[in-house]
């Protein structure tokens, strides 16, 4: 079974909720991405999101376009970021890790091309955010022969025929957009997200983690409450964003200082 749906389902079994950190690959430097990579999990990350630097990632918000024009500038490519999850796998062999990115380089790839690169790396599954359903078929069949996983994003506005369409192709989980807008942007309405979870859970089975707008411990319970899961992405870019700032180019450094925002909603989440 796949390291997502394995991980899933413990979690599911254990009456537990999955916390998923997102952070863009080459964002600082390669050996920053990896120690905040393995220092998350150490903290209690039950997933790891790595984003894909992309010159024009739509669907982020100030704080994460930032961190892709970082990572740009560090000639961080897609056959790049494999390598990342490459090098992770030679310590944990674990913990589950989805790209989150756009279709554009993966068809300049070519799907069967990227999907065997990415099995070989090590990598479970796959976010491609201006992918839409109509057109992730022939992607989707790729990924699944390999036992990888296509995630779908699902917006508050997500109606419930396309949701039906999305829900027909996802595997792994579906990844709930709380707020209408870009990372890092508005406030959470638990109340909305509580109504979606019961049109989703009406529709399929898969877990549902919820992002954007999550931003400490109370804001990751209260979408875990009534999700599967909580993905945060902002607040750690914009730490390690600080960080750099202020001068700290240590990976272990800010590793620690990173690890120590998700520790936190660790414990909020298990509480």
């Amino acid at each position: 079974m796949n390291r997502i749906n394995q991980t899933m389902a413990r979690l599911r079994q254990e009456g537990r909720k999955a916390l998923v950190p997102y952070m863009v690959a080459g964002d600082l430097s390669r050996e920053t991405t990896l120690a905040v990579m393995h220092a998350v999990v150490e903290a209690g990350a039950n997933l790891i999101e790595l984003g894909v630097p992309f010159s024009d990632p739509a669907a982020e918000g100030p704080t994460i376009q930032r961190a892709h024009e970082r990572a740009l500038a560090n000639k961080v490519t897609l056959r790049e970021v494999l390598s990342y999850v490459k090098e992770f796998r030679e310590r944990d062999q674990d913990t589950p890790i989805m790209l989150m990115g756009y279709a554009n380089p993966v068809e300049r790839m070519g799907y069967e091309t990227f999907v065997a690169a990415a099995k070989e790396a090590g990598l479970d599954g796959v976010l491609t955010v201006d992918l839409p359903p109509e057109e992730a078929e022939e992607f989707n069949a790729v990924l699944r022969r390999a036992g990888m996983e296509n995630i779908f994003l699902v917006a508050p506005t997500t109606t419930i025929e396309r949701q039906k369409s999305i829900v027909a192709l996802a595997g792994g989980f579906l990844y709930y957009v709380s707020l209408k807008g870009v990372t890092g942007a508005g406030h959470l309405d638990i109340a909305s997200v509580r109504e979606k979870m019961a049109e989703l859970r009406s529709l399929t089975t898969l877990p549902v983690c919820v992002g954007f707008g999550i931003k400490d411990g109370a804001t990751a319970r209260a979408v875990a409450e009534v999700s599967d899961g909580a993905v945060v992405g902002s607040v750690l870019v914009a730490r390690m964003a600080e960080l750099a700032a202020s001068g700290e180019q240590d990976p272990g450094v800010i590793a620690a200082d990173v690890a120590q925002l998700i520790a936190e909603m660790r414990r909020a989440l298990d509480a």
